[in-house]
């Protein structure tokens, strides 16, 4: 039998998971997205943490700024993320 979490479990595991994202991978990326949206919960901020496309966290990726976006090429896929700064 699988126990229901509570919203206020599940933000404190999302928080707890996003301090140490370097070392995580694509599959538990995946878990926790999940577990967000079950729960109705939004990543905000944390959402830029990632690649959109492969769900790998950035590490070194290539970072330029460009007419208020910031641009990031993930160095696992090639994808492209452009993001407005405010």
């Amino acid at each position: 039998m699988v126990k229901k979490l509570s919203k206020t479990e599940v933000k404190k595991q999302i928080e707890e998971f996003f301090l140490n994202i370097k070392n995580k991978n694509s599959k538990d990326i995946k878990k926790i997205k999940k577990l967000a949206m079950s729960q109705n919960i939004k990543l905000e901020y944390k959402r830029k943490l990632f690649c959109k496309k492969c769900l790998n966290p950035y590490k070194n990726s290539k970072i330029r700024i460009k007419n208020k976006t910031k641009i990031i090429n993930c160095e696992n896929c090639g994808y492209v993320s452009r993001w407005e700064i405010k």
